[in-house]
């Protein structure tokens, strides 16, 4: 396919946009900057005149396009329909085919999107260094000192987001089978992600302890790799599609009831397969099966019947809602609903709860002016709610939202709801324990 045919083949959904504006209130980048062509309708203007050939793919063109976070607020605002997150992936895939790059920018792509992500055994050799940073206490020192300071600002955040990693020996605990407390009613396939097992290994731990406290039988296929959401978000394409085959491959293998993710931007391009795959014969239609079949784990715990035997957990949580949950899956009141069966926990609503914290995917790195700006909208928001705990279903928000409370100095938690609900669980079984003890 040639990189002009990438937005031919998108125009009727160039049709289905009347420029109505009702996107520009929810666009972050179009709120901060107040510019036509940073918002949704001039995106699209831009790309259709692409299409008609009527402009070049110009460092103007790119830099609209590539200033945009890919949020998605504007599909949930826009009363016509329009598929606007394919249309800037299918420009961005445009951009990378078509516009020239340096020896060293091909170089990193190709190191990060086609070697690193997809690889488990390249991606932890990765993060040894960090780890060893961090468990040798060369951190702690670092920090003591202040010799962050000594670091190019840019640097210095980037050091300053990175959270405590797990050990890797945690990852063990995530066996192929994990079978169910007690009788089992489902058999659910896990994916556990590329970055996610590295960084969030412990999340990964707690969703598949809440599923089998929920009568599943959790099967984590060796053979899965990274989902290409990172790949397709940059405009990669031909690799996304080449890790989409080897998912539906690995997942067809397990035979599951479900495929269960718990990461919101992950979960969107696993349910977006069959777009993604849509030009190839030989998987369109297992493409299409496999992402029915995929449930984002609060979606998949409001679909069946939750143990409601939990422990107290007393925290005061403020819910973020992920962009890619919100308005890429339209999972808004599932986790909401989870967290409040939990005894003692108080949800309180945090404002502008689904406007983007600035970390889609890469942007905070890509792009970090912006990203600031709107983190620093969301910690407004924050302080005011004044939880003990921020809970959002997404790694990179909770990367953003660790980032910008460390950066205030505050003492807020920020968790995966499913970190409470294990939370809630292992301390029913705690307490039940205890009064078996003083029993005996």
């Amino acid at each position: 396919m040639t990189a002009q045919n990438r937005l031919v083949t998108e125009y009727d959904k160039f049709l289905d946009c009347v420029h109505c504006g009702l996107c520009l209130p929810a666009c972050p980048t179009y709120s901060e900057l107040g510019l036509e062509m940073d918002s949704p309708r001039g995106r699209i203007h831009l790309m259709r005149a692409y299409a008609d050939e009527r402009i070049e793919l110009t460092d103007n063109f790119e830099r609209h396009i590539d200033q945009c976070l890919n949020c998605r607020a504007c599909e949930t605002a826009c009363p016509a329909g329009v598929h606007y997150g394919s249309l800037v992936e299918a420009a961005r895939a445009e951009i990378v085919e078509k516009r020239p790059r340096s020896a060293s920018e091909r170089a990193l792509r190709w190191l990060v999107f086609d070697k690193l992500l997809p690889s488990r055994f390249i991606l932890s050799a990765a993060f040894l260094p960090m780890r060893i940073y961090q468990l040798t206490g060369l951190q702690w020192l670092v920090r003591r000192l202040g010799l962050t300071k000594l670091l190019p600002s840019r640097l210095r955040d980037m050091v300053s987001m990175m959270p405590s990693l797990p050990g890797s020996s945690l990852k063990g605990q995530l066996k192929p089978f994990m079978p169910a407390r007690g009788e089992a009613a489902y058999r659910v396939g896990m994916v556990t992600g590329c970055v996610m097992n590295e960084m969030f290994t412990h999340v990964n731990i707690a969703t598949a302890r809440v599923l089998n406290e929920n009568g599943c039988d959790v099967v984590i296929p060796r053979q899965q790799t990274c989902c290409g959401a990172l790949q397709v978000h940059a405009g990669e394409r031909d690799t996304a599609q080449t890790l989409a085959r080897k998912n539906i491959d690995a997942f067809e293998d397990a035979k599951v009831d479900a495929v269960i993710i718990n990461a919101a931007g992950c979960g969107a391009q696993l349910k977006e397969y069959g777009e993604l795959l849509a030009g190839d014969p030989a998987y369109r239609d297992r493409a299409h099966a496999f992402s029915d079949m995929v449930k984002d784990v609060h979606e998949f715990l409001a679909e069946i019947p939750v143990k409601a035997e939990m422990g107290t957990v007393a925290v005061r949580v403020a819910y973020h809602d992920a962009c890619h949950l919100a308005h890429g899956q339209r999972i808004r009141e599932q986790p909401r609903d989870l967290l409040s069966r939990i005894p003692g926990l108080e949800l309180v609503e945090l404002e502008e709860s689904d406007w983007c914290c600035g970390s889609a995917g890469v942007y905070n790195i890509t792009h970090p002016e912006m990203a600031d700006r709107l983190l620093a909208r969301k910690m407004g928001h924050v302080r005011q709610a004044r939880p003990d705990v921020v809970a959002t279903g997404n790694p990179g928000c909770i990367l953003q939202i660790q980032h910008g409370i460390r950066r205030e100095g505050r003492e807020i938690e920020v968790l995966h709801p499913v970190e409470l609900l294990d939370r809630a669980y292992r301390t029913r079984r705690e307490e039940k324990q205890t009064v078996q003890s003083a029993e005996t």
